[in-house]
């Protein structure tokens, strides 16, 4: 008797356990198993204002500085430049300077020998260069500044008149221009002007070093 109504009480779950199956699969819409499109949002895109750089190519300005000139010592000297930029790499230079020689050692111990009069003293020069970009680049300033600028390297000839006589010059040098804004830019040279002389004897080659520095224009 017990094993025939535990039968029927198996029966009875199993018949049950069947239909509440079946319920759960006919409310399950397959169509609404399909999951919705992803929504692809476009990122925000930022409006950045670049300055427009000038896009000229002569850059004209003044520098002034001091210049050691051998057996004279070291002067004051000013001058003016003028730039043409054949490329991004070279450019050529004109420069104009000018300085007043000071007393030679032999001057200053003869107590009264001078070698040169007052307006030989005032000497003056004039060269035209070609120049290298030779690591162009970016300067900053702080964290939130920063300016085109680079390193370059100089060279050519001219004249120099020194002592009453004008006198074949070679020049070579190198130099760093900050570009502060579109038309502005600062500049910090080092020179060697050198040049051969016999004013104290006999004929030398003198070295005579300039370090200067100066601001130019772009047009």
């Amino acid at each position: 008797m017990e094993s025939r109504l535990q039968r029927i009480f198996l029966a009875a779950c199993t018949s049950v356990l069947l239909l509440t199956m079946g319920n759960v699969n006919a409310a399950v819409d397959p169509d609404q198993l399909e999951l919705e499109p992803l929504l692809v949002r476009e990122p925000e895109r930022r409006q950045v204002e670049v300055d427009d750089l000038d896009d000229e190519n002569l850059e004209i300005g003044v520098f002034g500085g001091l210049m050691s000139v051998e057996d004279f010592g070291t002067n004051s000297v000013v001058g003016v430049r003028a730039a043409y930029h054949i490329t991004e790499d070279f450019f050529v230079e004109a420069a104009y300077g000018q300085t007043t020689l000071g007393q030679t050692s032999f001057e200053r111990l003869s107590g009264g020998a001078q070698l040169l009069t007052s307006e030989q003293r005032d000497m003056s020069y004039y060269n035209i260069s070609l120049g290298w970009n030779l690591f162009p680049g970016e300067s900053f300033l702080g964290r939130r500044w920063a300016y085109k600028g680079g390193l370059y390297v100089i060279g050519g000839v001219g004249s120099t008149d020194f002592g009453g006589d004008n006198r074949f010059t070679i020049n070579a040098g190198m130099g760093y221009r900050l570009i502060a804004t579109d038309w502005l830019a600062f500049h910090v040279d080092v020179r060697d002007h050198f040049f051969k002389s016999d004013l104290l004897g006999e004929e030398e080659q003198l070295h005579n070093i300039e370090f200067s520095g100066g601001v130019t224009l772009f047009f």
